[in-house]
């Protein structure tokens, strides 16, 4: 089906919806018109949020709030979900609002003792109100504006959206950090009882100025995603392919989160995938890691949720994401009274599936042994509302960049029975659902 947009045709020929959408939505953000921005797709159908009506922005200490010329900064301490709770609900938005951004690994440090280890400048979580939403899916294009001059210029670019350039694959192969040292270590720590599982990732550093917009279009098609992501917000860019939820909440309270754990590559024939999905299904490691994920996920759940209201609706399906397939759950429940989505972003973040067991031990051992700070990679992208709604999708599988440099980042979840070279491998697996679409900057 061709795409349509306010009930004209787009002029460009007819091509998988996801393959087309994903390339709207990159030449809208590669446009550099409508300043910061947040590009948001879940069940095939994309919003494009733009323009900042509102910002907030928390640092380990601070948090700023903007609204048009106003901007007023404060000190929070606490819990970080509550200080974003008061930002939001502060706004001069008649009580109605949606917001989008991030929010980073270092988002965990003040729930489990950890704040000394993030940085004073660090950013813990960056959202905003966009001035305007345009949606994109099967149906066609909403351009979401009541602006004529933005509504045409969003057709226009609509319609000159092409195939974007050439990618060039990054190679992953290398150890630059001693991963398998720091696998090793955290394997001697599991067996001395610190903690059970911990999650160990590695940045590569990518060797050239990324197009981020056309690496996501040429990935989005290439990747099966539960989520996938297109931001630029205060300096920072990036483009994913999500796994996995960490959180999900409807405006009926009804919270769910998917813990994805045990990975098998795909891609090398029909036959191979059969026999990895074989093998994966089979694995006692495997099986182990993933359901010691679920007991914890459905704890975290419980703890926020109405008595007997916590399901395991799924268990240890195997889902196909990009270049490798998981064992993958669904674990959801009813929030209890005096709990909101808030509440439950506080609890589920970071995903025990790019954490550990327990938690906190776990985050520890990360912040003491990985040799950069992780940023937006295992964090979340999000969407929120007052209607009481909430998503955060697994910043995993993801590319960023900054006025420096580009990177990926990928991890393993390290049990007893792991060892340094299958681990190092599985990192290979999973950053080249991202590696071979790499599109270098014109």
């Amino acid at each position: 089906m061709s795409l349509t947009f306010d009930a004209a045709p787009l002029d460009t020929p007819t091509l998988d919806h996801s393959g087309e959408a994903a390339r709207v939505i990159a030449a809208w953000a590669a446009a550099g018109e409508f300043g910061d921005h947040v590009a948001y797709e879940r069940d095939r159908r994309w919003t494009f949020a733009a323009g900042v009506r509102s910002r907030i922005v928390l640092t380990r200490n601070e948090i700023r709030i903007e609204d048009g010329e106003h901007e007023s900064t404060e000190t929070w301490t606490g819990e970080p979900a509550d200080a974003l709770r008061k930002a939001v609900s502060s706004l001069p938005t008649g009580g109605d609002w949606r917001v989008y951004g991030w929010v980073g690994f270092d988002f965990c440090a003040a729930r489990h003792g950890l704040l000394d280890h993030v940085a004073a400048d660090a950013v813990l979580a960056h959202l905003i109100v966009p001035e305007f939403e345009a949606h994109v899916d099967a149906d066609g294009i909403d351009t979401g504006t009541a602006d004529p001059t933005r509504a045409g210029r969003l057709r226009e670019l609509a319609r000159a959206a092409a195939d974007p350039a050439g990618s060039r694959e990054v190679d992953v192969d290398t150890d630059t950090d001693d991963y398998r040292g720091r696998v090793a270590t955290s394997i001697g720590e599991i067996a001395a009882g610190r903690y059970h599982k911990v999650i160990m990732s590695r940045e590569v550093s990518i060797p050239f100025a990324v197009d981020i917009p056309a690496t996501y279009a040429r990935g989005r098609a290439a990747n099966t995603p539960a989520r996938s992501f297109l931001l630029s917000l205060g300096g920072l860019s990036a483009a994913g392919f999500s796994p996995e939820l960490v959180v999900a909440v409807d405006a009926e309270g009804v919270v769910v989160t998917e813990p994805l754990a045990g990975t098998r590559a795909l891609g090398e024939s029909a036959e191979a995938d059969l026999a990895a999905r074989d093998d994966l299904l089979s694995d006692g490691k495997e099986i182990a890691e993933h359901a010691m994920s679920v007991r914890a996920c459905v704890d975290e759940i419980a703890s926020v949720s109405r008595s007997g209201s916590t399901t395991v609706d799924e268990f240890m399906e195997v889902r196909r994401r990009g270049s490798v397939q998981h064992l993958a759950s669904t674990v959801s429940g009813r929030l209890d009274a005096g709990v909101d989505a808030w509440d439950a972003l506080a609890v589920l973040f970071p995903s025990i599936t790019a954490s550990g067991i327990p938690k906190a031990p776990a985050l520890e051992a990360i912040y003491r042994l990985e040799p950069t700070s992780r940023g937006l990679y295992s964090g979340a992208v999000m969407t929120a509302s007052s209607t009481g709604e909430l998503e955060a999708t697994l910043a995993l599988r993801t590319i960023f960049a900054d006025s420096e440099h580009a990177w990926l980042r990928a991890g393993a979840g390290i049990v007893a029975a792991s060892t340094p070279d299958r681990e190092f491998t599985e990192t290979c697996e999973k950053l080249r659902s991202v590696a071979p679409y790499v599109v270098p900057a014109r």
